[in-house]
């Protein structure tokens, strides 16, 4: 997870929070504002944004928030990162028999909160998915390539939700299959972020917005006392600009998108977001999908599972489900065309014009 964005993304993702981002607070003319506070710093192979907002704080105060939300996400990657050999869930990776093995409560909230969007969406969104992802060049060896059909097939048997036995009361976890191993990419930025937002929260602080890689989680106003504006991304635009703007306000977003990281072959791109019921990456224009919910764990994790299920199955199942979600449709043209589920259309969203 440390090093999952390409530099493009990086670069994609430090333009918007340098533009859309920061200028969330709105058209400022006419409008009093009050102090904010910004800070940003490096994480899991890219970057992260905190505003606070409401002032009060002091110089002491304002460090403290700095340190808080660094010490958050640097323990969420001490534990959850696939690049360090001594996290704990490289451990558990190395881990080579079915005896449940004990983790923080941490790995526990996260791979619990994966196995209920994996029974949710029958297996679109599967933790397990490591060996398939490494082996398409995607994970920690970027040797990047073509598998074939007989590679995806022998990986696939050790790919499915169901060969992980979690126990929240033991606080442990067991595989059913001794080399299963596990890929929280999908899903660990997204619940770093919420560590970083509550970490904020134990401070007395009401009005921020902490942002990391593209995933977002708010609380209160901004320095505006309206609620954060929030950019989604037009997917493939260079130089980067944002697509829509959303209000939040107590809401956390996440976009799982095919643009993002990728490589080409023989002039088919092929990209990380892998369709773990088939082993390959998925094929089927959706171009990216947006989730708000108030966990951006659980927005992480459902936004990659409905950007595998597709433009038509993902919409299906996120307005049965009354999630929040947008989904952006690459055309054969090359032009976009948009969809919104009931419940994200009541967040009231708008187009960026041009």
């Amino acid at each position: 997870m440390d090093t999952l964005l390409s530099p493009r993304r990086r670069t994609v993702l430090q333009a918007l929070a340098a533009t859309a981002l920061v200028t969330a607070c709105g058209d400022r003319r006419g409008v009093a504002t009050a102090p904010m506070i910004e800070f940003r710093g490096p994480t899991m192979g890219t970057s992260y944004t905190a505003k606070i907002a409401g002032g009060g704080l002091s110089a002491t105060g304002s460090a403290a928030a700095r340190n808080t939300v660094a010490g958050a996400l640097d323990a969420v990657v001490a534990k959850m990162s696939t690049y360090l050999p001594d996290s704990e869930l490289s451990r558990f990776n190395r881990h080579s028999d079915r005896t449940p093995v004990a983790v923080s409560a941490d790995v526990l909230a996260v791979f619990a909160l994966a196995q209920q969007v994996s029974a949710a969406t029958n297996g679109a969104f599967d933790v397990t998915i490591a060996p398939v992802v490494d082996a398409w060049g995607f994970g920690p060896n970027k040797t990047q390539r073509v598998l074939t059909v007989a590679e995806i097939g022998a990986l696939e048997t050790r790919v499915g939700w169901q060969m992980l036995a979690v126990d929240p009361d033991a606080g442990t976890i067991a595989k059913l299959r001794p080399d299963v191993r596990a890929d929280l990419s999908g899903i660990a930025k997204g619940f770093g972020v919420d560590q970083a937002a509550r970490s904020l929260e134990t401070l007395g602080i009401a009005h921020y917005m902490v942002e990391a890689g593209g995933e977002v989680r708010t609380r209160g106003h901004n320095a505006e006392g309206r609620p954060w504006q929030i950019a989604i991304e037009r997917p493939d635009a260079m130089p980067p600009r944002a697509h829509l703007i959303v209000p939040l306000s107590g809401q956390s977003m996440a976009t799982s998108g095919d643009y993002r990281i990728y490589f080409e072959r023989d002039g088919q791109r092929y990209c990380h977001e892998i369709d773990p019921r088939t082993g390959a990456p998925i094929h089927h224009g959706l171009a990216s999908v947006s989730v708000v919910a108030s966990d951006c764990g659980f927005a992480d994790a459902m936004a990659t599972a409905l950007i595998v299920l597709g433009p038509e199955q993902g919409y299906a199942f996120a307005a049965a489900q009354n999630i929040a979600a947008y989904f952006i449709m690459r055309e054969a043209d090359g032009s976009f065309t948009d969809r919104q589920t009931p419940a994200f259309a009541e967040l009231g969203g708008r187009l960026v014009a041009g």
